[in-house]
């Protein structure tokens, strides 16, 4: 799950259209996982595994731990174990940790799940002191590049499955704190450097328009497309050189049990 798993099933999936910014979108992960202090955890959950080319860092540093990758995607598992990855389908709903769990890490998963308030301190409660749980969630729902698409939705009266709301950094740090974690909640706002026709549709369509994608015929998400394009364009003018750039504004939280 990057923009990962824990994504409603009836949501489809395709890893080689979200990997084709995989630089850029693994930068958070990078930057989630350097806030994880543990040194010699025992089992190591990527919850939200995608197609696992982020999991292999997961194992590179703890080379001792038990990996475990889940995602709620057959197609995001399916390409995870074509890199090797032993991922299998969960849902985050209804998962729990294993006893000797001591990292979960969650990147980019929980803005497909409307319940996640809730499940963080059953997780945390779970968890065995010193254990530490990462989650990083776009923060980014009020930018014109989902604005525009919940527009041009309630224009065609599209009914698709949407992402979920996410919290602001301080109810977060609120909601981890009050369950007596040790928290650490900070934001960052990347600007990426997009180049290529409609960079910023193509941004989104392996992510925020896969549910518009699952709810209309081919013509019709064609049109779609191409009715959203022109006003992503005006919304990330792009510059002389070819470059749009993107802001994207993320949220990160690390919780240690103590």
């Amino acid at each position: 799950m990057h923009e990962r798993g824990g994504r409603p099933v009836t949501t489809s999936w395709d890893p080689a259209a979200y990997l084709a910014f995989g630089d850029h979108r693994a930068r958070p992960f990078h930057d989630l996982l350097a806030r994880i202090a543990s040194r010699c955890p025992r089992r190591v959950v990527d919850l939200g595994c995608g197609p696992g080319n982020l999991t292999a860092l997961l194992a590179a540093r703890w080379p001792d731990a038990t990996i475990e990758a889940l995602d709620s995607s057959a197609e995001m598992v399916d390409a995870a174990r074509a890199r090797g990855i032993d991922a299998h389908r969960a849902d985050v709903v209804v998962w729990t940790p294993a006893p000797d769990t001591d990292v979960v890490i969650s990147n980019a998963v929980l803005q497909w799940v409307p319940q996640h308030r809730e499940l963080l301190p059953g997780w945390l409660a779970a968890l065995p002191v010193g254990a530490e749980l990462a989650v990083q969630v776009p923060g980014n729902f009020g930018a014109p590049s989902h604005v525009l698409v919940r527009e041009l939705v309630a224009e065609r009266a599209v009914t698709v499955r949407g992402e979920g709301t996410v919290a602001e950094p301080a109810e977060y740090a609120a909601l981890l704190a009050a369950t007596g974690a040790e928290v650490d909640v900070w934001e960052t706002t990347y600007l990426h450097r997009l180049t290529g026709p409609d960079p910023v549709l193509e941004w989104i369509g392996s992510t925020a328009l896969r549910p518009v994608r699952d709810a209309l015929d081919a013509p019709g998400y064609a049109a779609f497309r191409a009715e959203l394009a022109p006003r992503l364009r005006a919304a990330y003018p792009g510059q002389p050189d070819g470059t749009t750039w993107f802001p994207f504004r993320r949220i990160f939280a690390v919780a240690r049990v103590r």
